[in-house]
């Protein structure tokens, strides 16, 4: 294993982090005797082969249901000097909610303290609010700090990258989870922003909402050769030195293979990727020319300005690389989301845009008059059955 000064935690952080939303019985909290033994030690086995790998940082949350408790009893198998913990409790409007979602989690974690606690889906304007406050929930989480329950506090995000920089520069924070992988590039302000704070930088689900790369299109298999898409996008994101771990969101001991091979290449990466790159982006200039490629992001409106709140820079970013990389069944995973994911995933698709009204807020892109037909083009190409979030599907 491979690792990196987690900014100012000082944390040594493994370059792959053991992800908590994947092995865990239910979405929703249960009692002990509805976990399978099965699955228990399916889930057992994962965590000692992570630790095994070296992969010494595990990372769960009180929103994974049944997670926090399945993982309990296994934690207490290791050293705990050896061990960087990780929740995350939403934010709440007040900070007995929050203090009271944080001692649930470590009741189920049977832990006196954690190494990282997060302010879990900072996701919109409201959250940093509840969060920032005089005697919001950032406090309350420095309190617990300061009772050396955790050691150091954080945010997780989905928001837009206005609202995320918002939270790195109120300066409240040691580390943030975030989404910033090959098919998403929208927050790299926030990467630097954070890294100029000396902030750990924390990759959300590169595998799954980064392209659904465990199941990768020919199309992108051949163009990712030799390398397999997920360890192309690994590389991708470890050749920045701003970042500093990516979520591996095991469901089975096997699952961390895979990205072990990556680490053969990691005193190399940016002569291992190049060729690769090159190639991915000359293919999307071929398909959608390099001028949108270049520029296709400028001068759009954040969701909450479009009317009827619809995620237009989304919907075209999934476009982008559905239409150029044969990425749809990845498109039409998030697409499906929209309407029907909350401040997670958020805003409406193209059926509740009103044409003629878009076209005021999309005034400042350089694509405006093409951006409609686009619309229209991402719906019919992605709109499928409307999905929910796997917390709300498996509950």
């Amino acid at each position: 294993m491979k690792y990196r000064r987690f900014g100012k935690t000082e944390l040594e952080m493994p370059v792959f982090s053991c992800g908590g939303m994947r092995y865990q019985h239910k979405w929703s909290d249960i009692e002990w005797s509805e976990v399978p033994d099965e699955g228990q030690r399916n889930l057992e086995a994962t965590i000692h082969r992570s630790v095994e790998l070296g992969i010494n940082h595990i990372e769960t949350a009180r929103g994974y249901g049944s997670s926090e408790m399945q993982l309990g009893p296994v934690l207490k198998q290791f050293p705990r000097e050896k061990l960087i913990v990780q929740t995350k409790v939403a934010p709440f409007a007040t900070t007995k909610e929050f203090l009271d979602t944080f001692n649930t989690s470590m009741d189920y974690l049977q832990l006196d303290h954690v190494e990282l606690l997060s302010l879990h889906g900072i996701n919109n304007q409201e959250l940093l609010d509840w969060s920032l406050g005089e005697k919001g929930c950032l406090a309350a989480a420095r309190q617990l700090q300061k009772e050396g329950r955790c050691r150091h506090v954080g945010f997780s995000t989905h928001a837009t990258t206005d609202i995320i920089l918002k939270a790195i520069e109120s300066d409240g924070f040691d580390y943030v989870n975030l989404h910033w992988y090959f098919v998403n590039d929208l927050n790299w302000s926030a990467v630097e922003a954070a890294a100029a704070r000396d902030m750990g930088v924390f990759i959300i689900s590169p595998n799954d909402k980064g392209g659904k790369l465990y199941a990768p299109p020919p199309k992108l298999t051949e163009l990712c050769a030799p390398l397999h898409p997920m360890q192309f996008n690994a590389l991708y994101c470890l050749n920045r030195p701003e970042v500093h771990t990516l979520s591996c969101g095991a469901a089975q001991p096997g699952d961390f293979d895979c990205h072990l091979e990556t680490l053969e290449h990691y005193d190399n990466i940016g002569p291992t990727i190049a060729e690769i790159e090159q190639r991915l982006r000359l293919e999307m200039d071929n398909v959608l020319g390099a001028d949108w490629c270049a520029h296709w992001p400028e001068g759009l409106p954040h969701y909450v300005d479009v009317p009827g709140g619809v995620n237009i820079s989304e919907i075209l970013r999934l476009w982008t690389y559905a239409k150029s990389l044969d990425l749809v069944d990845w498109g039409k995973m998030r697409y499906n989301l929209l309407g029907q994911a909350d401040h997670w995933f958020p805003g409406e698709h193209v059926a509740k845009l009103d044409m003629e009204m878009a076209m005021g807020v999309l005034s400042n892109s350089p694509f405006a008059e093409r951006i409609p037909e686009i619309l229209q083009e991402a719906h019919y190409m992605l709109h499928d059955q409307e999905q929910k979030r796997l917390s709300e599907s498996e509950n």
